[in-house]
């Protein structure tokens, strides 16, 4: 069961959350908040719902964590011009400052994590986890069972 893939992953993700923490913490982000912040970044103003939908949360938890975010001053919402409805969400300054210095910590991580590591095998765990992801995801998830 240790050397099981289950929780192989498992820990290597714990490992990852625990070496990031501090440096998120010191950021004032709070968990899952860092994604957000970088995808803003690099694609610019978005929808919550988009947010959502690309990250694969819940829409009540992306509004949690944008409500926290706008309070911290990383980011603003505005009514989208063309969809009353609908909110925009985009970075401050604060937020861009915040996701730079997020990317710089991912890149150490990446760099220790991968210490010992050719490049042809740091590229060939990218690929394994990428068609490990779309293996799960081409599945439907085992259904409940109820009693």
């Amino acid at each position: 069961m240790e050397n099981g893939f289950h929780m192989l992953l498992y820990r290597a993700f714990h490992a990852q959350r625990a070496w990031l923490r501090p440096g998120r913490a010191a950021l004032g982000l709070g968990p899952g908040q860092p994604k957000l912040i970088c995808y803003l970044a690099r694609k610019g103003p978005c929808s919550q719902k988009h947010l959502a939908c690309y990250f694969e949360v819940d829409p009540a938890a992306v509004c949690r964590m944008l409500d926290s975010l706008e309070k911290g001053g990383f980011i603003t919402r505005r009514v989208d011009q063309n969809d009353r409805r609908t909110g925009i969400v985009q970075l401050t300054e604060a937020g861009r400052a915040a996701a730079d210095a997020w990317q710089e910590d991912c890149q150490a991580m990446e760099q220790q994590m991968l210490r010992g590591f050719s490049d042809q095998e740091a590229r060939q765990f990218a690929d394994y986890l990428r068609r490990a992801r779309e293996n799960l995801r081409a599945a439907p998830a085992p259904k409940e069972e109820t009693p």
